[in-house]
């Protein structure tokens, strides 16, 4: 059994499929196993994993074409599974040399956290940096922030596999229990992996390290630019799910994150210009349930932000946030969406009827 196992799910995955591969082959660290879950790919992608696979034992490639999404795929990795570790990898992306080194060392810190990521460069189609993605790395910034967006940048991830089996816990469904099936959701595709981090990080010990693990792409191609409504959807029904089960965990009034979220910097407009009550409501909830920390007040304070739609407003409210915690790149977009809105013509804004 190795230490760490790759789960590599792919889908008409050519041109980068090979790249994604080398990328976990050419690791510093040599006890693991790469695990290529194939979805029915018609351009090639099944073809070169199995090129790979002759040059390298540690290779194993698996055709599923029928699975029902993109979360059932990634399940059936899951159970494919024996090793401690499994380390999560896109078919367009690429680890950096150390990545599994990094995990390691990060796990043997904490035994008893359930997944550690990490921050990731973002490339484009030719491989050109153009970006990074900043994550929250603290378990208490974790959990702060998902009712809010996914903290974990999913490819960058790897998980404890014994202390997530023991959870029941899987991409896509409800795991935790806590509201009535008739209440429950599942998400099979889309954003099948906000559900699944997003209610390890409720359990409270996911944690992210400060080091980009990943060159994650960008291109015309990708699930998220072609499913990109969808995705934004998708993720709104999730953020108001956790914070329902959050509730009924801690048998507090629930709380409607909506107009707060900021999913791939987006701001939800339900067609108001003040939500003060709504927030003052969450965050007696969420510091009552949390207990205070600087995390979650950094994270409230940022969210205050939105509560009220007024320009005026709200950029005096984000100059003052800005001097005292100093923003991140996604907190300074997901603003300006909201203030440029008009000469943008509405983009990054989704509309919703009234909450």
């Amino acid at each position: 059994m190795p230490a760490i196992d790759v789960l590599l799910p792919v889908r008409n995955g050519m041109p980068f499929v090979g790249k994604a591969i080398e990328s976990v082959r050419d690791q510093t660290f040599s006890d693991w196993r790469l695990l290529v879950i194939d979805h029915g790919s018609s351009d090639g992608s099944l073809d070169t994993a199995l090129d790979y696979r002759k040059t390298d034992k540690r290779i194993s490639v698996y055709s599923c074409p029928d699975a029902d999404g993109l979360g059932t795929l990634k399940n059936i990795g899951l159970q494919k599974c024996d090793s401690r570790y499994v380390l999560m990898q896109d078919s367009d992306d690429i680890s950096v040399g150390n990545r599994m080194d990094l995990m390691i060392e990060a796990f043997n810190a904490a035994p008893g956290r359930l997944a550690v990521g990490g921050d990731a460069i973002v490339i484009d189609a030719e491989g050109r940096e153009c970006g990074r993605l900043r994550a929250p790395y603290s378990p208490k910034a974790i959990t702060s922030a998902s009712f809010f967006y996914n903290p974990m940048v999913h490819p960058a991830t790897a998980i404890n596999l014994e202390a997530v089996r023991r959870l029941g816990a899987a991409y896509g469904i409800d795991f935790l229990n806590a509201v009535p099936e008739s209440e429950s959701i599942t998400v099979n595709r889309f954003a099948e992996d906000y559900i699944f981090f997003g209610q390890l990080a409720l359990v409270g010990q996911c944690a992210n390290i400060p080091r980009s693990l990943i060159k994650y792409r960008r291109h015309a191609s990708s699930v998220s630019n072609v499913n990109h409504a969808a995705q934004i959807e998708a993720s709104l029904r999730i953020s108001r799910f956790l914070s329902k089960s959050f509730c009924r965990m801690r048998g507090m009034d629930e709380f409607d994150p909506g107009p707060f979220c900021s999913h791939a910097d987006y701001v939800f407009d339900f067609q108001r210009l003040d939500y003060t009550a709504l927030f003052e409501h969450m965050a007696r909830t969420l510091s009552r349930g949390l207990g205070a920390s600087s995390e979650l007040g950094r994270e409230l304070a940022f969210r205050r932000i939105l509560a009220n739609r007024r320009s005026g407003t709200m950029m005096y409210r984000f100059l003052r946030f800005q001097y005292r915690y100093g923003a991140l790149p996604h907190e300074r977009r997901t603003v300006r969406n909201w203030l440029l809105r008009k000469a943008r013509r509405g983009k990054y804004i989704y509309r919703s009827p009234p909450c």
